[in-house]
């Protein structure tokens, strides 16, 4: 059985942004999904309602997920 790895990574607020770039430098890629923040449970995350929260990609075949979480657990 072959395990497959998926990178999670996590930023402050450049999710999006940094799917964006990945895709440009690297071939065969594309943006996947993107679930934005809404304004249910602002209080908590603090984040403008439809920024981006979770956002997927993939880089020549390889997936990909990005999470705006925050400073959190620096």
């Amino acid at each position: 059985m072959k395990t497959k790895i998926s990178p999670f990574l996590w930023f402050d607020t450049q999710a999006e942004e940094a799917a964006d770039f990945y895709c440009s430098v690297f071939p065969n890629s594309k943006v996947g999904t993107i679930s934005r923040y809404t304004e249910a449970g602002q209080e908590h995350h603090q984040r403008p309602p439809g920024s981006g929260m979770v956002v997927s990609f993939e880089l020549d075949g390889q997936k990909f997920t990005a999470l705006n979480g925050g400073p959190t657990f620096q």
